[in-house]
């Protein structure tokens, strides 16, 4: 499987990336296919330079970038980013939907009583016989 990761270039404590598309099975720093682009983490804010030609068409053949790699192509917008979830807070009380037959039987029940509860002629007094 092809990947588009990140290879670590750089001296001690000063680290520098190439985005690189490698055969999964290569080390990190290994053999790789072709380099996409840059990524300098230290300057504040960070150096990207990435070819989004070159990712795409990468992207096309099947290659998939490793987590940092989706990261660092989301920043740049190249890839789009997965939609936000929106969960309502841990202490928000939660209410549960009543189902729609419940609702409209409910409702039926509550009108019949009032039918029931006012009739339009008294009935006659029953008597003994």
């Amino acid at each position: 499987m092809v990947k588009i990761r990140l290879t670590r270039m750089g001296a001690k404590k000063r680290p520098f990336y190439r985005l690189v598309v490698a055969d999964s099975r290569s080390p990190r720093d290994g053999r790789f296919i072709e380099t996409l682009g840059t990524y300098d983490p230290l300057p504040d804010p960070a150096k990207i330079e990435i070819d989004a030609e070159k990712v795409r068409a990468w992207l096309a053949k099947g290659a998939r970038p490793s987590d940092s790699a989706r990261q660092v192509l989301m920043q740049q917008g190249i890839l789009p980013r997965p939609p936000m979830v929106a969960y309502p807070p841990k202490d928000a009380p939660v209410e549960e939907p009543k189902p729609a037959a419940a609702t409209s039987s409910a409702a039926a029940a509550d009108e019949a009583p009032a039918a029931d509860a006012a009739p339009a002629e008294p009935e006659p007094e029953a008597t003994e016989v």
